[in-house]
């Protein structure tokens, strides 16, 4: 039987279409995608993503245990609320799952990762923490709603009038605490917005009041395509554990100083720098008219690769993709799609940067089309 969120009634009586998503049934749209997609780039929209696994780490080695584990350093949290975007790798140096890491104090932090991997995750944790004093503590009875957006801080303003000031100074990519309320002003949009962490019998109240406000309910199939406008990797698509962060333009994810700082896959990254990365994700933006799709074979001249993540573009109103090919792969290869050789671009990510299509990406499209 799929989990539900504590929001999924409120789903079904707005007419949301749902599916199975990692075991969870999750709205996908709630009458037109696009329309959801364009109202997030332009306004604001809210996403219910009840479905992702908090996890608190405390103790006494709760730093040393996160060093270890994860790429990127959690030495560098020095603030209270503030995030890390990280991987955790494995031996081999493949993802393990990506996630953000949050600083509460020295021996207390929050990891928020994917619904999909929740037990391979918590399994692989809990092995990893028996040479730490530490404790890791899943939190099911919370909610998170994501509001995102160019009005999102402004619309949660309205809702939540007493946090107006704190919510605007917030930086990004960190979080406060009010009451039993975790925010965060993170995304997985491209778009400014808050990641609200809190306790499933508030979420309803929330969602209603925020929908009252004038904030679109979204489902999570703008969110993909928002998050792939933006250059942001899907787990399980664009990396696994088949892949490494140096394949999967990760590589600014990983700290490799301090040099002892001996964090799992390591030795294995390090070996894969040295050789020569043999593969690398890229942005392809279609030449031609079609749709890039996952899976699709990417004809290079070196060899061939693969589509990993591919959709219609509504920002851009043209088809994007990223996709993993040889290293020294040309700057414009074929896509088969159905048959046919189609011609792409290799861009530089994200493909849509506040709002707008990128510059970079706009300069390389004029240089071929003359547009």
């Amino acid at each position: 039987m799929l989990k539900k969120t504590p929001l999924h009634a409120l789903h079904q009586q707005a007419g949301a279409k749902l599916v199975d998503f990692g075991g969870w049934e999750m709205p996908i749209h709630y009458g037109s995608q696009v329309e959801e997609h364009h109202q997030v780039r332009k306004g604001v929209g809210m996403f219910d993503v009840s479905h992702m696994t908090v996890v608190d780490v405390e103790g006494a080695d709760a730093q040393a245990f996160l060093r270890h584990l994860l790429a990127n350093d959690v030495a560098r949290l020095q603030t209270a609320g503030k995030a890390l975007y990280t991987c955790m790798l494995n031996e081999n140096g493949g993802v393990v799952d990506d996630l953000i890491v949050y600083y509460l104090s020295p021996e207390r932090y929050r990891l928020v990762v994917n619904a999909a991997t929740r037990e391979k995750d918590l399994a692989w944790m809990d092995r990893q923490a028996s040479a730490f004093s530490v404790q890791l503590e899943e939190q099911p009875q919370l909610a998170m709603i994501a509001v995102q957006g160019p009005e999102a801080v402004s619309h949660l303003a309205t809702v939540l009038p007493d946090l107006a000031g704190q919510l605007a100074e917030q930086p990004r990519f960190s979080a406060f605490v009010h009451l039993e309320w975790f925010l965060a002003r993170t995304g997985y949009t491209g778009e400014d917005g808050y990641e609200i962490i809190l306790p499933a019998e508030d979420a309803p109240g929330l969602w209603e009041q925020l929908e009252q406000a004038g904030v679109r309910p979204c489902g999570l199939g703008a969110r993909d395509t928002l998050r792939l406008e933006a250059g942001m990797n899907l787990y399980g698509q664009d990396m696994d554990e088949s892949t490494t962060p140096l394949e999967s333009a990760l590589a600014w994810t990983v700290a490799w100083e301090p040099a002892d700082r001996q964090f799992i896959g390591r030795k294995a990254l390090e070996k894969q720098k040295a050789e020569g990365i043999p593969r690398k994700l890229v942005g392809l933006v279609l030449l031609d008219r079609g749709v890039l799709r996952h899976g699709q074979v990417v004809q290079c001249a070196a060899g061939q690769g693969e589509i990993t993540s591919g959709s219609f573009s509504p920002t851009m109103g043209r088809s994007i993709a990223m996709a993993r090919v040889p290293a020294d792969c040309d700057a414009q290869p074929l896509v088969d799609v159905r048959g046919r050789k189609l011609r792409t671009l290799v861009v530089r990510m994200p493909f849509v940067r506040d709002g707008q299509v990128s510059e970079a990406v706009t300069e390389k499209l004029n240089e071929i089309t003359g547009e």
